[in-house]
């Protein structure tokens, strides 16, 4: 049915006579329970599918990205389904055409939301990040939150919900410092001229083994020596942290193994310039540093 068929009808039907009104009036209210239907429906199934989804994946992100897809489909083919029942599918398509606006959406707000669309797919199947991973995108660093059809929800240290849109993340560099739950910090500390080097840098090790939450096996504590200052030898401080375990958040472990080098060093009787000791590793929100 076209256009002006549509309208004729939709006309006939509100200027006709008490029976055609009802008549109107009853399409409109079963059209209407089909709609509410499809979208009690949508939530169903969206549920269902994810629920089974997760069962059989980890991934949170591609399971609730599928989901809601489906959901979409769901709802766009219950609309659909109403105009056919109703008679009205030419009066949508008759508006858009006779007020010019199929152009402008199929130039800029198809496109945007298309992009944003295929972008999310790819995203959801090429899977950067995950719910939970720390990540930098665009000069933003934050831990992500989801992952929705047109944009990407990131939650930034200090607080702040971002919704980046999904294409924009396809276009720009993305860092992932918790990919496989890994990250690693460090910390640069003087040590005074004449001392035992040696024995500080495994005083140093030794410590960080004692530190909750500090890996060791494969991803070793270090104590590399990087530098000669004016008045002090410059060490570099590595350890590893699983991102992961929340049992031991990693900024409880950073301040941990800070605070146990410095202890531990004072205890042994190691001078230490006082300087600023320079923390290295990713910090997000601002810069750190630590005096003595």
């Amino acid at each position: 049915m076209n256009f002006s068929e549509s309208l004729e009808k939709l006309t006939t039907l509100v200027t006709g006579d008490l029976a055609d009104l009802r008549q109107l009036l009853v399409a409109l209210l079963i059209g209407l329970v089909i709609l509410v239907f499809f979208i009690y429906l949508s939530r169903w199934i969206k549920k269902l599918v994810r629920n089974r989804l997760d069962k059989r994946t980890e991934d949170s992100l591609l399971s609730s990205f599928i989901a809601g897809s489906i959901r979409l489909v769901i709802l766009l083919f219950g609309i659909t389904l109403v105009l056919r029942f109703l008679g009205l599918t030419g009066i949508v398509s008759g508006i858009l055409a006779g007020a010019g606006i199929t152009a402008f959406i199929i130039g800029f707000a198809l496109k945007d939301i298309g992009e944003n669309f295929l972008a999310g797919i790819l995203l959801a199947f090429k899977r950067p990040f995950k719910i939970g991973d720390l990540v930098e995108i665009q000069g933003l660093s934050g831990k992500v939150r989801a992952l929705n059809l047109r944009d990407t929800q990131i939650k930034t240290l200090d607080g702040k919900d971002v919704f980046l849109p999904n294409a924009s993340i396809i276009k720009s560099p993305l860092i992932n410092y918790t990919i496989d739950g890994y990250l690693s910090y460090g910390f640069t500390v003087g040590l005074g001229y004449g001392c035992d080097y040696r024995k500080a840098q495994e005083l140093i090790i030794h410590t960080l083994k004692g530190v909750a939450g500090v890996l060791s096996g494969q991803k070793e504590s270090s104590a590399l020596v990087t530098d000669m200052g004016d008045s002090h030898l410059l060490v570099r401080v590595t350890y590893w942290v699983n991102t992961y375990n929340k049992k031991y958040p990693d900024v409880l472990v950073r301040s941990q193994a800070i605070l146990a080098v410095l202890e531990a060093l004072e205890d042994a009787g190691f001078p230490l310039p006082g300087n600023i000791i320079e923390l290295k590793g990713p910090t997000p929100v601002g810069g750190e540093s630590v005096g003595k």
